[in-house]
């Protein structure tokens, strides 16, 4: 499973559509680099991760976990967050990147404080797949109720 994300990742100018399963793969190695922005990967954050792709994926928790460990491992070998956002942005449709947003700040927001590294590479990260500031600010209210 990791092979193909990885060839597509590594892919120029721009990489095949991907299937479900390494598009479940790459949003969640999203997710676990925008828990490491900070260079504090903690397990409250971790814990909120497996509940993000739970419930986005309609997973038991321990798939969830088993999805973000491996998720972990994308994240470290997976290069720049450009190629890593065209091939979701690619692969899923506006209404669900901007879900995708929501659940980003919700990971951001998992720990009581607004991080400047997560906040920036949020920011950074919901324009390279698409999501404009405003919506992007929408999204993070969403996500603070």
């Amino acid at each position: 499973m990791f092979d193909s994300l990885f060839m597509r990742l590594r892919a120029e100018p721009a990489p095949d559509p991907l299937e479900a399963d390494d598009a479940r793969l790459a949003l969640a190695a999203l997710l676990v680099r925008l828990a490491r922005a900070d260079q504090d990967y903690a397990e409250t954050e971790k814990a909120k991760i497996d509940t993000i792709l739970a419930q986005r994926y309609t997973l038991s928790k321990p798939a969830a976990a088993t999805l973000r460990e491996g998720a972990e491992t994308v994240e470290e070998t997976a290069g720049d967050t450009v190629h890593l956002t065209r091939l979701i942005k690619a692969a899923i449709p506006y209404i669900d990147r901007y879900d995708l947003v929501v659940d980003l700040w919700r990971l951001v927001l998992a720990d009581g404080t607004r991080d400047h590294a997560e906040n920036q590479f949020l920011r950074l990260v919901a324009k390279l797949v698409g999501v404009n500031d405003v919506n992007s600010g929408m999204a993070r209210q969403e996500a603070a109720k």
